[in-house]
């Protein structure tokens, strides 16, 4: 494929602004702060709180929310972490011990909410806009009801055939015990109640000026009702979040890792999520003639899949929350050990199953820390857990704005319409694993932001949903623009893989190697190379939402234009000016 080729949808350029994200209800929300000047991180947000309540299934305004944010006055990337912590009175003994060494679904697994505070952090520290002004676009759509979307449908759905598993989610979303029909209307008056009574504290607290006024939403929120309400509900249902917790709890800041393939820096998340394992997976793939194998022949798709292997390897046995777990991030991100994992990739055959860790203890000139005693795990059968959302941004100043919202709902909380963030279901319940429950441990999470430079410059924004799925469909996605020029909308759209030879990051860490699926637009003899090659081929549909929504906004400096990206594979869109 190159840049004269048709996408299914035509790109969306412009010179002024864009945004895109997961669904195009919450890309008009986005687009309404842009019009009414706001910046990105104003739209940004606007988008992400709309997701939150257009994709009840895939996000939740008490979940999770990790974002990268470039401020083109400061010439900086900051990262927000958007990820909770483990209530200070969970144990990992408790799970081994009261419920048989599994993670069970619903309040045991909440960790403190975290998406409310990512998102009136980034307002304070980088928007322009109130609270009230970005979240309209969202207390409209709950209080006043959207019209029920196929991919909402699919959600809705899926929590009528789970009916009676979550009681109070069955409450807010079904009618008489059935989703309501594509084409009916959807109201959520608790979640719209929520926001209004956040409206209230700021527009009470406005002559303190924004940003003490903001401020004063999130005390609300963390030290108030609605904290009280959360823990009320989380404790009678037997989890462990406390007032305490919800008190202490600050979002996460620190710088953000970088990876480099060729003129492109990739900025991401820490590794608190599994954004580094996108760094280095391009790493990896920086010394090979990626055009000079072919778009999306056996070669190619076999390098990139063991390429993703060795890297979700390393993920496996390192990361975890820095905080409380010694990350050899430094190692992780060189080149030089980037070069050693190339050399572990053998063109002729697939790993069997999760390759042999890496060594980057040694590439920061230190030895292997004596209580590091990591084991990988052995295969396991059964389903994961993806959600997840995505939104992006940028603006007439030249600001970028990147987030991956998750959470969907599920122990909603009945009186404010949300469901506290239950990430705990990413956690290891084996001690020796870097991302083993702990008191106010953060989960390995896997949603993940990225923000791309090119030539120095800031160049996209870009995500997708799709839990361990991520990862792999935005290294694909970048390699169609970086390796073989092709324009962000063909990006997103060309035939995407997927390979699962490693433990899945949800609970029960569903592990099967070998396993590599292909959408239905390969060719059938590139598929059949690459079963010759060792990899277990399962087919899937030409146009698959397994393969995820990829977003992403392209800044040309050349010619100051804008291009952005929008999946076909969902309810994704774009728009520019």
């Amino acid at each position: 494929m190159t840049t004269d080729t048709a996408s299914y949808r035509p790109p969306v350029m412009g010179s002024t602004h864009a945004v895109s994200s997961g669904h195009y209800l919450a890309t008009a929300a986005g687009w309404r702060m842009l019009e009414q000047g706001g910046n990105a991180v104003d739209a940004g947000v606007a988008a992400g709180i709309a997701l939150n309540v257009v994709l009840p299934g895939s996000t939740s305004f008490g979940g999770v929310a990790p974002i990268l944010i470039y401020s083109a006055t400061r010439k900086q990337v900051f990262s927000i972490s958007g990820l909770g912590r483990w209530p200070k009175a969970a144990s990992l003994d408790h799970f081994v011990k009261n419920r048989r060494g599994r993670i069970p679904p619903g309040v045991e697994r909440v960790v403190v909410p975290a998406a409310a505070d990512a998102w009136i952090t980034a307002l304070i520290e980088h928007g322009t806009m109130t609270f009230e002004q970005v979240v309209a676009p969202a207390l409209e759509y709950a209080r006043d009801g959207i019209a029920v979307s196929p991919q909402i449908y699919d959600a809705l759905a899926s929590f009528e055939t789970n009916k009676g598993r979550f009681p109070t989610r069955d409450a807010v979303f079904l009618r008489d015990g059935r989703a309501p029909a594509i084409g009916e209307t959807l109201k959520q008056p608790a979640l719209a109640g929520t926001f209004e009574r956040l409206v209230q504290v700021e527009r009470q607290s406005r002559a303190k000026g924004r940003e003490a006024a903001l401020a004063n939403v999130r005390e609300y929120f963390y030290e108030g009702p609605i904290a009280e309400e959360i823990v009320s509900f989380v404790r009678e249902g037997g989890g462990f979040l406390s007032m305490q917790d919800m008190v202490e709890f600050r979002i996460g800041h620190e710088p953000p890792s970088s990876g480099h393939f060729h003129e492109f820096e990739i900025h991401t998340n820490g590794p608190w999520c599994q954004g580094p394992a996108f760094a280095e997976t391009v790493q990896i793939l920086a010394g090979d003639d990626l055009k000079g194998l072919g778009h999306n022949s056996a070669d190619y798709l076999h390098l990139v899949a063991e390429a993703i292997k060795h890297a979700f390897a390393d993920r496996d046995a390192y990361f975890g929350d820095p905080d409380l777990v010694d990350v050899p991030i430094r190692g992780l991100l060189s080149a030089p050990f980037a070069k050693e994992r190339r050399t572990r990739i053998d063109m002729k055959a697939a790993t069997p199953a999760m390759p042999a860790r890496g060594d980057p203890w040694r590439h920061e000139g230190r030895s292997q820390p004596a209580g590091y005693a990591y084991e990988p795990p052995a295969p396991r059968n059964g389903n994961a857990e993806p959600d997840t959302s995505y939104a992006c941004a940028v603006d007439r100043w030249g600001n970028m704005f990147s987030a991956t919202p998750s959470d969907g709902a599920t122990v909603v909380v009945p009186s404010l319409g949300f469901t506290p963030s239950t990430r705990g279901s990413q956690t290891w319940l084996d001690p020796r694993h870097p991302s083993a429950l702990a008191p106010w441990k953060r989960p390995r999470l896997t949603p993940n932001a990225l923000l791309a430079f090119k030539d120095g410059k800031p160049w996209m924004p870009f995500g997708t949903p799709g839990g361990d799925a991520q990862i792999q469909a935005t290294v694909q996605y970048f390699l169609n623009i970086a390796a073989f020029g092709m324009t962000p909308q063909q990006a997103a759209e060309a035939p995407r893989f997927l390979q699962w030879s490693f433990p899945d990051s949800f609970w029960p860490h569903v592990y099967t190697p070998g396993r590599l699926e292909l959408e239905g637009r390969f060719d059938q003899a590139v598929g059949k190379e690459l079963e010759r090659r060792g990899h277990k081929v399962e087919w899937l549909r030409p146009i698959a939402g397994r393969a995820n929504a990829i977003c992403g906004i392209a800044a040309d400096h050349r010619t100051g234009t804008l291009s952005a990206a929008a999946d076909v594979r969902s309810e994704a869109y774009a728009m520019a000016r």
